[in-house]
């Protein structure tokens, strides 16, 4: 109907095949003319020859589609795109589980602490050391020495079992006993015989067999002490011996005879010690060291025995007040000593010594075998008391660290371990290393306030230990060194951002669709 009638007219051969051959190929044509002008029609509207707003817009699209005229569906691209949809499924899926998950990461940063002091604490038993002997100690690089440190520290004596027996108290300054001095030289005193005997391991057992109450003196003559009290020994046993006391005074130089006072376990000079049938008595005698103190204590001991109740009451011409009755209990050389120091963050040492300010200790006997009960730097966070296991901060602490891996928890490396030495003149000294750790189980936002309800600062330790030998005249002692690593390590969460997880979603749409 598009063409003119005159060319149909024309169209109209003589011969039919010819005709209808020519007719075929015009309507293909047209067909195509139609084809060609409806598409230039819409192409015209989406290249915006509509006009109007719309045009404007549609001219910044990126993402011109294509009209479905122009595509064609095959079994290949449905393949194709099944293959696809399953590939993104399965990436979709890893990116989201990876997003949701979270991982522990460690980094090495300077430590920043700018805190001046670091607080250690410990719990030590010596198992073979009197409370009266334990002396703690600390020194640092900055010259810091002090020695017998009291505050903050508590003794306690054990039993043969090692369980706490007797509360020695807050560690306080030894009390300095009172020393008696005489006008007589010790010379003097033996022109009319010697009272306190001269014991040797031949007559020692004989002494002690012939006096069921006896009382004796353990000295070494180079200990000033010893020295001072050699006279007032003499007079004391002059003075049991006009009182007529039952009781034996004797004295064994150590020096002389050092197998015997190590057979009687003698750990200090002078030791005054009490024995009863042919048994020791301890505690020995640590109180003060006149003439009237020691007579005063030989009546105590023997008031206590029925036997010698009435000594007294033979011998009316000593009219002295009759002393109280001591109680005697028996007594373990065992001692636990704990508490906290305020130490300088410098290398340094703290130990503890075999020390008396009444005493020469017997470096023979001196045995500084202990059990690390506990040992931290910091505030403490484990082996705490139950009424401070529920504070505010210990509740914090406690979901810190069942997020933190074990490898990262060297808190306290030494609890409840022990160093045993088996023989005399030797003692374990210990190297600790002690690192500054940041703990951060919220969002790594680079490096956590301490108050960050997610984040903690704790200290972590590495530790060596070995055993010293000590000259025989050097008295051990269990030696604790430290050192502040300048390095602190983070450890905290580490998981994906939500921008790094919408752009792998994008890379994927973009990359397999």
């Amino acid at each position: 109907s598009l063409l003119p009638h005159s060319t149909s007219l024309r169209l109209q051969p003589q011969h039919p095949s010819l005709f209808e051959t020519t007719t075929g190929v015009s309507l293909s044509f047209l067909a195509l003319y139609i084809r060609q002008h409806t598409l230039s029609s819409k192409m015209n509207n989406i290249n915006g020859h509509g006009g109007g707003r719309r045009s404007a817009m549609a001219s910044m699209d990126f993402y011109r589609r294509v009209p479905k005229d122009l595509t064609e569906a095959t079994s290949l691209g449905a393949i194709m795109s099944i293959a696809a949809i399953a590939v993104m499924t399965i990436l979709f899926l890893s990116e989201t589980i990876a997003f949701a998950r979270t991982s522990m990461g460690t980094a090495i940063t300077l430590d920043e602490n700018d805190q001046p002091q670091i607080r250690l604490n410990f719990n030590i038993t010596l198992m073979d050391l009197h409370c009266d002997f334990v002396s703690v100690d600390v020194w640092d690089t900055l010259g810091t020495n002090r020695q017998n440190v009291t505050k903050n520290i508590e003794k306690w004596q054990l039993d043969e079992e090692g369980q706490r027996r007797i509360f020695s108290g807050r560690n306080r300054e030894q009390r300095e006993v009172v020393h008696e001095e005489h006008e007589e030289t010790l010379e003097e005193l033996h022109e009319d015989g010697e009272q306190a005997v001269e014991l040797t391991p031949d007559n020692f057992q004989e002494f002690l067999n012939e006096h069921e109450m006896a009382f004796i003196d353990m000295y070494a003559p180079w200990c000033i002490w010893c020295q001072r009290l050699h006279p007032t020994w003499e007079k004391f046993g002059e003075e049991v011996h006009k009182l007529r006391m039952p009781v034996g005074v004797g004295k064994v130089n150590c020096v002389t005879y050092p197998q015997l006072c190590k057979d009687q376990k003698v750990m200090a000079f002078p030791t005054l010690r009490w024995y009863k049938n042919k048994e020791m008595i301890l505690p020995d005698y640590k109180m003060d060291r006149t003439v009237d103190a020691l007579v005063g204590y030989t009546k105590r001991k023997l008031e206590m025995e029925e036997k010698y109740k009435n000594w007294e009451a033979n011998n009316p011409s000593d009219n002295r007040m009759k002393p109280s009755a001591g109680n005697s209990r028996p007594e373990h050389p065992g001692c636990q000593v704990s508490g906290h120091l305020m130490v300088n963050r410098v290398p340094g040492n703290f130990h503890i010594e075999a020390k008396s300010v009444n005493h020469n200790l017997n470096a023979a006997m001196t045995n500084l075998t202990h059990r690390v009960n506990h040992l931290s730097f910091g505030e403490p966070i484990t082996k705490l008391a139950p009424h401070m296991e529920k504070t505010p901060f210990m509740r914090k602490v406690k979901r810190i660290l069942k997020q933190v891996p074990e490898e990262h928890k060297q808190f306290n490396p030494m609890d409840d371990k022990e160093y045993i030495t088996s023989k005399f003149h030797q003692a374990y000294h210990h190297y600790i290393k002690v690192v500054s750790t940041h703990l951060n189980m919220g969002s790594s936002r680079g490096a956590e306030s301490f108050n960050d309800v997610n984040s903690i600062s704790v200290y972590q330790m590495l530790e060596q230990s070995q055993i010293v030998f000590y000259d025989e005249v050097n008295v051990p002692e269990a030696r604790f060194s430290y050192d502040m690593s300048p390095m602190s390590v983070v450890v905290q969460k580490e998981g994906r951002k939500w921008y790094d997880y919408l752009t792998s979603l994008c890379a994927i749409i973009g990359g397999t669709f």
